[in-house]
């Protein structure tokens, strides 16, 4: 049997999709604190969601080369912050919070160096590069490319659903897979079956 892939399910933004995500036993929720997101809250409904979300699941905030401030006023909220831009190492690291660094996969990434580049990161988020978009693409990406001797932690995010979760976790063996717009009925609005069925498929494919 696998070691249990971890699930982060990403871009929530109403009270009754952060309950689904905790009542289906994940291990994460993610607010994109992005404004330029179609998925994107404010500092007050982070505030207002964050009280729901009850103890042992991790409260994530994604930021995108944005100001020391926003992160500090959003701080209270948040377990771990995901930076998902060209923020430095020192950077990251100055908020006294655990961190994830999230890489798109470009085809000249050195994966190696960036682990060792972000040496302080809890993990590094992998997902797919398209130009002038830092994330939420929908699309996949050659899961081939991931080094099996990474020195980090690999969460893998990039155009996952329940139809290609179980080949992901095959292939990849990740600690964390992280989903947003594959269990969308639109941009912030999740679906509850398919909310129920990724977390289904993965459980699934950790048994195999």
């Amino acid at each position: 049997m696998n070691p249990r892939t971890r699930i982060k399910f990403c871009g929530l933004t109403r009270h009754e999709d952060v309950a689904m995500a905790a009542s289906l036993g994940v291990d994460a929720v993610g607010f994109v604190m992005w404004p330029k997101s179609t998925r994107s809250i404010t500092p007050e409904t982070l505030e207002a969601l964050a009280v729901h979300v009850p103890a042992f699941v991790t409260r994530v905030g994604l930021f995108v080369n944005q100001p020391a401030e926003l992160i500090e006023q959003c701080l209270p909220y948040l377990d771990l912050i995901q930076f998902h831009g060209d923020e430095s190492a020192s950077f990251c690291h100055q908020f006294g919070r655990p961190w994830i660094k999230a890489l798109r996969m470009r085809d000249d990434i050195d994966l190696h160096h960036a682990a060792a580049q972000y040496s302080n990161a809890q993990a590094l988020l992998l997902d797919a590069y398209r130009p002038g978009i830092p994330g939420g693409t929908g699309e996949t990406f050659d899961w081939s490319r991931i080094p099996a001797t990474l020195e980090k932690p690999v969460i893998l995010a990039g155009g996952l659903t329940a139809d290609n979760i179980a080949a992901a976790v095959s292939q990849v063996t990740p600690y964390a897979v992280d989903v947003s717009g594959g269990i969308e009925a639109s941009p912030g609005v999740k679906d509850a079956e398919l909310m129920a069925s990724f977390v289904k498929r993965v459980a699934l494919a950790g048994s195999c």
